[in-house]
């Protein structure tokens, strides 16, 4: 696999603080919220979502790069290069709709499946912070050095999805867990993990199609792999082999310590 090239990370921050600029300014929107299109994966596309894209691609024209783009709301939009940028203009939209502060701009580069992907940057579109990876480089938040931690029994702090289409075995995980948070913002909740504040982020909808994209999980992935953890879906599948397209959904199980999912999968967690 080749490493990434010096200019891409680069690339990514400057498309990443674009988004950001763009979101900020639309944020005062009274029309932030209508419903404009129908996303390539079939789901409505609010503006605020539109206008990110709109954003994004302008500025990738504007660096002069070639890549194709993956994003949720367009599809795949072909610009001739041998790269993907796996995108999601506003993870945790809804968040965003409602003033939570709990959103961002996600972007990962790389070819064919997770695995592939190179070169990662997620900003929070809250805080300003920014997160990013680069493949056997480490991952980093604001430039500090991310690792995940030691678990600890008993003492789980998890990111869960909850709601009506949770499945019975997340929904146990939460009677188990000594703590359970839920975000509702998917980059996050991974990163929550690589950065060490949390043990593991389980995400599983009672059916596929309200599972994962890969827009969601591509760029926190590979932060997550170079933090020291990993993922997989729940039934012990490796995300690695997860493939760059709309057409597919996961489950999802990510974790900080490679105990964690020993334990969890024996131990009479699910």
């Amino acid at each position: 696999m080749p490493d990434p090239g010096p200019h891409d990370l680069e690339v990514l921050f400057r498309v990443a603080q674009t988004v950001h600029a763009g979101f900020r300014q639309s944020s005062t929107s009274p029309h932030r919220g209508d419903v404009v299109a129908m996303g390539a994966d079939g789901s409505p596309t609010e503006e605020v979502d539109r206008i990110a894209e709109a954003q994004l691609l302008a500025a990738l024209d504007a660096e002069g790069v070639d890549w194709d783009v993956l994003s949720e709301e367009a599809g795949h939009v072909a610009r001739g290069g041998g790269k993907v940028l796996v995108v999601d203009p506003i993870d945790g939209s809804h968040n965003a709709l409602r003033g939570l502060p709990y959103s961002t701009v996600s972007l990962g580069l790389g070819r064919t499946d997770l695995g592939g992907i190179d070169t990662a940057v997620v900003r929070d579109l809250a805080r300003g912070v920014t997160y990013w990876a680069e493949r056997g480089r480490g991952a980093y938040r604001n430039g500090h050095r991310l690792t995940t931690r030691p678990w600890v029994s008993r003492a789980e702090l998890m990111f869960l999805n909850l709601g009506r289409h949770a499945t019975p075995r997340v929904v146990q995980l939460a009677g188990r867990a000594r703590r359970v948070r839920s975000l509702g913002c998917a980059s996050l909740e991974m990163l929550a993990v690589a950065e060490g504040a949390a043990d593991a982020y389980v995400f599983e909808n009672d059916t596929v199609g309200r599972n994962l994209r890969v827009t969601d999980i591509a760029a926190a992935y590979r932060i997550l792999v170079e933090a020291g953890g990993n993922a997989s879906n729940l039934e012990g599948r490796t995300l690695a082999e997860f493939p760059l397209t709309l057409g597919e959904r996961t489950s999802v199980f990510a974790w900080g310590d490679p105990a964690f999912p020993a334990h969890a999968r024996t131990g009479g967690y699910w």
